[in-house]
């Protein structure tokens, strides 16, 4: 077989969380103005409560919302292939396998996360949610999301991709959101950087910091974030734990896994489901490749130490490879 496709009725039910699995407790994330470790209701100002609960959670398996699972089966589950074309062209025995999520409305895997952010903050009567996007994946998936739940969003992209990629900034003005190139004048955040640096091409940590200021300035606005958090990963594990009932489908189990990763969101949502089995000791000799760009290699270059996710310190505190917030 060449394509293993699940059927609607397949769909997973749970996401996998796996803070419970792991053998010592991640380092937690530190309050930006006190520096002590953040407490829940720390992230009120910026997150709806359920997906706070996520975030702290101690449960294994966490229910998915029906809404949420149908909206999901639009593209979900989605196909995994077999890779025969290129098993040939490499003349290896291996059999490789790649778990195909393109085929969301957005594009991307971002969707996996984005309609369950948006639903929780709908069920607790969000009117905007802001957020970051730097290529756009994220932006449109949020904008996709924001068009079924009727919340509207804005979006500040980074400025440098904002002009090179004008299409994903049409596919978010289509599903009705707002975009603007960061940095803007509409914070301090952006008129500081704008300040020093009229031409600014902007970055990731800028366009954070704009969404969050934004957000902590409406009472009727949250933030929604497309990648390293808990709660993000958790909604992405949809990924591999299809792909476990697929590659059951074709008899096999991965000696490797491999994911690309940027914020991590995709390499988590395939591998952490796998990774479950190493954790317990069932499948002990499975490994994990993550596959990083050297231009901004997250995981292996800079100081491993505690770090602003945003260029204004505003965010919290968070245990990183970095070469300084402000870079």
């Amino acid at each position: 077989m060449k394509k293993f496709i699940l059927a609607e009725s397949d769909l997973p039910q749970q996401w996998y969380n796996i803070l419970p699995d792991l053998p010592t407790p991640l380092p937690p994330y530190l309050n930006p103005v006190t520096h002590e470790p953040l407490r829940p209701e720390d992230l009120a100002p910026l997150l709806p409560q359920a997906v706070i609960e996520q975030e702290f959670s101690p449960e294994r398996w966490i229910d998915i919302p029906e809404q949420v699972q149908d909206i999901y089966r639009m593209w979900r589950p989605s196909p995994l292939v077999r890779a025969d074309r290129l098993e040939k062209a490499l003349d290896t025995p291996a059999k490789i396998y790649f778990k195909y999520e393109g085929v969301s409305p957005a594009g991307s895997h971002k969707p996996n996360t984005a309609i369950p952010q948006v639903y929780y903050n709908a069920n607790e009567g969000v009117r905007r949610l802001t957020t970051e996007t730097g290529a756009g994946q994220w932006g449109s998936a949020l904008s996709f999301a924001g068009s079924l739940f009727g919340v509207a969003v804005t979006v500040y992209m980074v400025r440098a991709s904002y002009h090179q990629k004008p299409y994903r900034r049409s596919l978010m003005h289509t599903w009705g959101a707002e975009v603007f190139p960061s940095p803007t004048e509409r914070t301090q955040a952006g008129r500081d950087i704008l300040a020093k640096d009229p031409d600014s091409p902007g970055s990731l940590g800028i366009a954070i910091s704009e969404a969050v200021e934004d957000a902590l300035a409406h009472d009727d606005t949250k933030f929604a974030l497309g990648s390293a958090m808990n709660h993000v990963v958790l909604h992405q594990t949809v990924i591999g734990l299809e792909a476990k009932r697929q590659l059951e489908m074709a008899g096999d189990y991965p000696d490797v896994v491999v994911g690309c990763v940027g914020g991590g969101s995709n390499f988590s949502g395939l591998v952490f489901p796998f990774m479950a089995d190493r954790l317990s000791g069932e499948r002990p000799g499975t490994r994990f490749i993550a596959a990083e760009p050297t231009a901004c290699p997250t995981l292996t270059r800079g100081a491993y130490t505690y770090d602003y996710p945003d260029s204004a310190g505003l965010g919290p505190l968070l245990p990183m490879r970095t070469v300084g917030h402000g870079f």
